[in-house]
């Protein structure tokens, strides 16, 4: 299934503990604790995550994949659905994006969600 669906995006961020989703800047974003963490767009040829600072510099460099409108000084990246990326790598970097999210909520709100996050 697709990550570039409703339904295959839906599918996969579901699997992450304390997601919702919201639909709002012509987009289906997903959410944790509140924050966005990606968006898929509303033609469904695009998702846009949060990255490293090293990931956005590689990623920006490939075809397919630029700076996320509104979103390049933080850091995100919007991934077409042509981009060179396999559906691992898409959900890796969509993983990725919920990480860095999720680490900038309280330690107590990780825990209602039910977060773990990776050690560092």
């Amino acid at each position: 299934m697709s990550l570039f669906t409703k339904s295959g995006f839906d599918a996969f961020v579901k699997k992450l503990p304390g997601t919702s989703f919201v639909d709002q800047w012509d987009s289906h974003v997903a959410k944790v604790g509140d924050k966005a963490f990606a968006l898929l767009g509303d033609s469904e040829a695009r998702i846009v995550v949060k990255c490293s600072e090293e990931s956005f510099e590689i990623l920006t460099a490939l075809e397919g994949i630029g700076q996320a409108p509104y979103f390049a000084k933080r850091k995100w990246v919007e991934i077409g659905s042509g981009a060179p990326l396999s559906k691992d790598e898409i959900a890796h970097y969509m993983t990725r994006s919920y990480e860095l999210v999720a680490a900038g909520l309280t330690k107590k709100l990780r825990t209602e969600l039910g977060i773990t996050l990776p050690a560092k």
